[in-house]
C-alpha cells in the first residue's frame, strides 16, 4: 500500500515524529494504512460531514496522533494478547479505526448512533483490509450481548454517563479509556 497523494512529506515525517514522541512504533505498511485512512476520511468528508476538521494535516494531528495517545498504556494492559475493544460513540473510527491498525491483535467494534458514520467505518475497514474492526450502527445502550475487555470513547458523554451507559459491557474485569483531553474534576 503506497501513501495517498495528498500525503505530502511533511505529512508523512510529522505522522512518524508524532508516533515516536508516543512511544508508537511504526512499520511503514501501518503508516501507509493511516495516511489512506486521512485519504478516506477527507473523501468521505466532504460529501457526508463526517468531521468538522477539513485539513488532512490537522485531521493527522487531532484525529490520528489523539487517538494513538493511548496506545502505549493499552499495550501495558494487554501485553500483546488479544483483547475485544468496543469504541462508543466512534464517529469515523476514533479511536478504534486506528487501534485495529496498530495493534491487529484486538478485535475492534466500533459504534456510532449515526449511520453515515458507521457506514463509513465499515468502508474504511474494507478499503483498509482491517479484518480485526467491524461496524455497528445503533446506540450502545441496545448493545445486549458481549464482555470487552476495553471500552473506549473519544467523545461520547460525560465521564460519569459513559461509565454507567457501558459498565455492564465492561465485565467485571474492563478497563474503561475516556479520552476527555483534560484530566476531570
Amino acid at each position: 500500500m503506497r501513501p495517498p497523494d495528498f500525503a505530502n512529506d511533511g505529512d508523512i515525517a510529522a505522522l512518524g515524529r508524532g508516533a515516536a514522541s508516543l512511544a508508537v512504533s511504526l512499520t511503514p505498511e501501518k503508516s501507509d494504512r493511516l495516511l489512506a485512512y486521512l485519504a478516506l476520511l477527507a473523501k468521505w468528508n466532504r460529501v457526508y460531514n463526517l468531521s468538522a476538521i477539513r485539513d488532512p494535516s490537522a485531521m493527522l494531528v487531532q484525529h490520528v496522533l489523539d487517538s494513538m495517545a493511548v496506545v502505549a498504556p493499552l499495550r501495558r494492559w494487554t501485553h500483546g494478547r488479544p483483547a475485544r475493544l468496543l469504541d462508543v460513540g466512534s464517529g469515523a473510527g476514533l479511536p478504534g479505526l486506528v487501534l485495529a491498525v496498530l495493534m491487529p491483535e484486538l478485535d475492534v467494534t466500533c459504534i456510532d448512533a449515526v449511520g453515515k458514520k458507521a457506514a463509513f467505518v465499515r468502508e474504511a475497514a474494507a478499503a483498509l483490509g482491517l479484518t480485526n474492526l467491524q461496524s455497528v450502527h445503533g446506540r450502545v445502550e441496545a448493545v445486549q450481548t458481549g464482555t470487552y475487555e476495553v471500552v473506549t470513547s473519544r467523545a461520547f458523554a460525560s465521564l460519569a454517563d459513559f461509565v454507567t451507559v457501558t459498565k455492564a459491557l465492561g465485565g467485571a474485569r474492563g478497563v474503561w479509556m475516556a479520552m476527555k483531553g483534560k484530566v476531570p474534576t
